[in-house]
């Protein structure tokens, strides 16, 4: 299998599985306990959540421990906004390509507990505008997300200059680093964020596994109740064994982030990728071609073509990509990040996303062109 799917997820590292294994293999006991077993559970995570801070240029205090980044997204959304609700304050802005993790979980607030929203368009590149968001921001508003990079189109939005305007107005900022992380630098101080989400298995650390970094002195609601587990802001039994992975994990792509080295050489590999497609379809489309891109992502239009179709097709020949975010799986619509920059419905239904990884290798890619190159015959042929 020639994988071409990292944005969805990453292959687990070696680091991280070693990490994982001590804690997988022995009688681990559950972190809250008070005997030997439960101390070592909590040494593990303590471990974790100092190496993660320390990373991230923050305290271990500011650490909140989740499944994952839908839940992180979650729990930064409801939790800033129904704390922060009150004195006139129940604004909440966001942008149109956002994950969904982060627009659901506002339309939600917005339909069901009174909140008013707004979403601020992109232009045709997927770039916010920063005058358009600058408009949006009212004297109400209490909270703005922004991802960092898209998991669909690679763009990376200017956090430093949405966050300032939002600091300058006294307004909470989250930043959603999901995709992010471990590509580029994302420490939340230089960034101006408030808060900041991220999850293990998009930088090779295990599924299940993700955080909430929240600036110290911003309180937040719990979202779900049970326990007073991370400091009484996230109840549930942390997954000791996936925190060290994901902690292992962390520090990798950090320093791979912080050389800039591994970028360069996916940036290659994603250039050779275009241009081995674009002999084969002179008519394709690289759709945020003037943006600026997380290096692994490459999102291509067929015209004429069915992206499921290709996407079959592909995996028939050993190939694996994807039409967008994986958690859109089964869902017959065209991508609401490609609509929401200006890309006709069925242009977006024939688009593909290439996001290559730490592994991918220059033969990969040109097999890929040529696998890419049968399955766009056979449909042509149709």
């Amino acid at each position: 299998m020639i994988y071409l799917d990292h944005n969805a997820t990453t292959p687990l590292s070696t680091e991280a599985r070693e990490a994982m294994i001590p804690l997988l293999e022995g009688v681990l006991g559950n972190p809250s306990g008070i005997h030997a077993s439960g101390r070592w559970a909590r040494a593990a995570i303590d471990d974790a959540r100092d190496s993660i801070a320390s990373l991230l240029g923050g305290k271990p205090h500011e650490l909140i421990f989740t499944s994952g980044g839908t839940e992180s997204c979650n729990l930064a959304i409801l939790g800033l906004a129904r704390r922060h609700r009150g004195a006139g304050r129940n604004h909440l802005v966001t942008a149109a390509t956002e994950h969904h993790a982060v627009l659901h979980a506002m339309q939600s607030l917005a339909s069901r507990e009174g909140f008013d929203l707004t979403v601020v368009p992109v232009d045709s590149r997927g770039l916010l505008d920063p005058a358009a968001f600058a408009a949006a921001l009212r004297p109400e508003t209490l909270l703005a997300s922004v991802m960092i990079a898209n998991n669909e189109s690679g763009v990376i939005q200017p956090i430093r200059e949405l966050s300032a305007l939002c600091r300058d107005r006294g307004i909470l900022f989250h930043a959603d680093a999901v995709q992010a992380f471990g590509k580029i630098p994302c420490l939340p101080g230089e960034l101006g964020a408030d808060a900041l989400s991220a999850t293990a298995h998009k930088f090779y650390g295990p599924l299940g596994a993700g955080f909430l970094w929240l600036r110290s002195g911003v309180s937040i609601e719990a979202v779900q109740h049970g326990g007073f587990h991370e400091n009484e802001r996230r109840a549930g039994t942390e997954n000791a064994a996936a925190i060290a992975g994901m902690a292992a994990a962390a520090r990798i792509a950090v320093s791979e982030a912080k050389s800039g080295a591994e970028a360069i050489r996916q940036e290659g590999l994603r250039e050779r990728l275009w241009k081995g497609i674009r002999e084969i379809m002179p008519s394709v489309l690289r759709n945020a071609a003037d943006a600026p891109v997380i290096a692994n992502t490459l999102n291509v239009s067929f015209p004429g073509c069915d992206g499921e179709t290709l996407l079959m097709g592909l995996d028939l020949e050993g190939v694996a990509a994807s039409s967008g975010s994986a958690c859109m799986v089964g869902s017959i619509q065209a991508s609401h990040v490609l609509v929401a920059m200006g890309v006709p419905g069925e242009l977006a239904r024939s688009t593909v996303r290439f996001s290559l990884g730490r592994h991918t290798a220059e033969r990969e890619i040109d097999e890929a062109v040529v696998a890419l190159g049968r399955v766009l015959a056979r449909q042509v042929s149709r």
